[in-house]
């Protein structure tokens, strides 16, 4: 327990005992101990299959609890799922208790504003749409409750004053967004929970409340699914970018801040979340082609010959050919395909022109020529952000959608820009290195 500060040590010590306040009274309640003991071993259960398998957490059968429940008896059933599960992260005896307070106690406080309610009558009576108005109360609740204690443990852990003085801000922000990310979730598991609660009370009794986790279970497990998935994709993206930037030194971070103004420009244009996402996935992998380049090409300090250019002028083919087999990157790939392509048709691989190149590629366009210009590579200095916007606006129209820039200069005004210098070591001289004649566009 070293690790963990004294005041969250006894942080976590508060909680257990008012956790344990809130069970005394249960000698006094007239709660069937069978039911305490099936919601606490199917709650145990679900726990171990959702969170071993999935990750997360399983809250309709604590919130059934909350529904069925005298609050005494309901602050009983996250406790045996606690204490026999397996510590894996030190220490472990506190994280164990911590994991059986923290919900106790918002079940605890769910359970008592559900039946100050009248929640218990109207689940009894199956009175609906009147049920819903407790039950809603009660979720946000245990929302409340569970928001609050995990700020509070945070901000203990993780907001720790720093030599400067400067520490007290992360825990200023511990709450932030805590409450917003869990309501909607935990709304659905409550919504399954009033079901288990309402079917546990009818003739069917409780082995039909049973039924409701099944579909429960399958949606969380399509949800881990995609998450899985979208890790996968993030590490692959990872991956390809990393072997670029190893091999082209002087334009590392390049990728993932054309990335972010990729970003910046598809939000500016009001694309829905996905095409942004989509947007930003170009951004990365725009030049993940220079993998099929010889090295002494991207890393030559004077001017490319003819020859050479051409060879480099291949990338976007290389890079298309590369990700044409990574379906989720939809049009990204085209991105990759024509990010040199110029409005008036002088670009390459294909020389299209206007309309003709893909929307995706003249944002990435942009996007790549802006980052280009403000970061220092091994033939120019950086500009200036004024200065490379002067340069977009002189060459839209004629090299750049006018609309893409319109867009990035909005977007500049209203966020920033604070790139990080990528390389910049200077010449053998001193002075910053020639741009090679002729380019036009960056390489």
């Amino acid at each position: 327990m070293e690790a963990v500060p004294a005041r969250a040590r006894g942080y976590v010590a508060c909680v257990a005992l008012l956790s344990a306040l809130c069970v005394l009274p249960l000698p006094r309640t007239h709660a069937p101990w069978w039911a305490i003991g099936l919601l606490a071993a199917l709650y145990a259960a679900c726990e171990h299959l959702v969170g071993r398998r999935f990750g997360g957490t399983f809250y309709p059968v604590l919130l059934a609890g909350a529904f069925l429940l005298p609050p005494p008896a309901a602050a009983l059933v996250p406790l045996p799922a606690a204490l026999i599960a397996r510590g894996e992260h030190r220490p472990a005896p506190l994280r164990r208790v911590w994991r059986a307070a923290q919900p106790s106690l918002a079940v605890w406080g769910a359970a008592h504003v559900h039946w100050a309610l009248g929640g218990r009558d109207a689940v009894v009576d199956c009175d609906f749409p009147y049920a819903l108005l407790p039950a809603g109360a009660a979720v946000l609740a245990f929302c409340l409750i569970l928001t609050v204690l995990d700020g509070g443990i945070l901000a203990l852990t993780v907001g720790v004053p720093t030599p400067a003085g400067r520490g007290s801000a992360p825990a200023r922000r511990t709450w932030r967004g805590l409450l917003s990310r869990s309501l909607a979730p935990v709304a659905v598991h409550g919504l399954a929970g009033l079901m288990m609660a309402v079917l546990w009370r009818s003739p069917y009794g409780p082995v039909a409340a049973l039924l409701v986790l099944l579909p429960m279970c399958v949606s969380w497990w399509v949800f881990a699914q995609y998450h899985r998935e979208r890790a996968a994709h993030q590490a692959t993206i990872r991956a390809l970018v990393q072997a670029v930037d190893i091999k082209d030194g002087y334009t590392r971070g390049h990728s993932e801040r054309v990335g972010q103004a990729s970003v910046l420009i598809a939000r500016e244009l009001g694309m829905d979340d996905e095409r942004v996402e989509v947007l930003r996935f170009a951004g990365i992998l725009h030049d993940v082609g220079k993998l099929g380049v010889p090295t002494r090409l991207l890393r030559k300090d004077g001017p490319l010959t003819p020859e050479e250019r051409r060879i480099i002028e291949l990338h976007p083919e290389y890079g298309h050919e590369m990700v044409r087999g990574i379906s989720f990157l939809g049009e990204a790939r085209a991105a990759i395909l024509h990010h040199h392509e110029r409005l008036d048709g002088s670009g390459y691989p294909y020389g299209l022109a206007g309309t003709r190149i893909p929307e995706c590629a003249r944002v990435v366009a942009v996007a790549d020529a802006f980052d280009a210009m403000t970061s220092t590579r091994s033939y120019s200095r950086a500009r200036p952000v004024p200065a490379a916007v002067a340069e977009l606006e002189r060459c839209a129209g004629s090299h750049f959608d006018p609309r893409m820039v319109a867009a990035l200069v909005r977007a500049l005004r209203r966020h920033g820009w604070h790139p990080a210098v990528t390389a910049d070591e200077p010449a053998h001289d001193g002075a910053p290195r020639q741009r090679p004649a002729g380019t036009g566009t960056p390489r």
